[in-house]
């Protein structure tokens, strides 16, 4: 949650920091941003739980994949149930 609170404040406060660009090289940014996100996330999800699988130890893998997806989804609906209170 705090990654995604750190990379949501930079897209947010984009135009304050670098200025207002419409460049390739801001679209370059984002896409280069995105893919770094969806693979620090991705690995911050899977990699334990793949491990754990290859390990063999099958039911912990997916226990554990089941609990973050879980956590996600609750931290998810707290931020849009905080987004209509306010």
């Amino acid at each position: 949650m705090v990654y995604v609170f750190l990379v949501a404040a930079l897209i947010q406060n984009g135009d304050k920091l670098f200025g207002k660009n419409n460049n390739v090289a801001s679209v370059m940014a984002f896409l280069m941003l995105f893919v770094f996100s969806a693979t620090v996330v991705g690995g911050l999800v899977l990699a334990k739980p793949v491990m754990l699988y290859l390990n063999g130890q099958k039911k912990e893998a997916v226990k554990m994949l089941l609990s973050t997806v879980g956590w996600l989804l609750i931290l998810m609906a707290a931020v849009f149930i905080l987004m209509i209170l306010l």
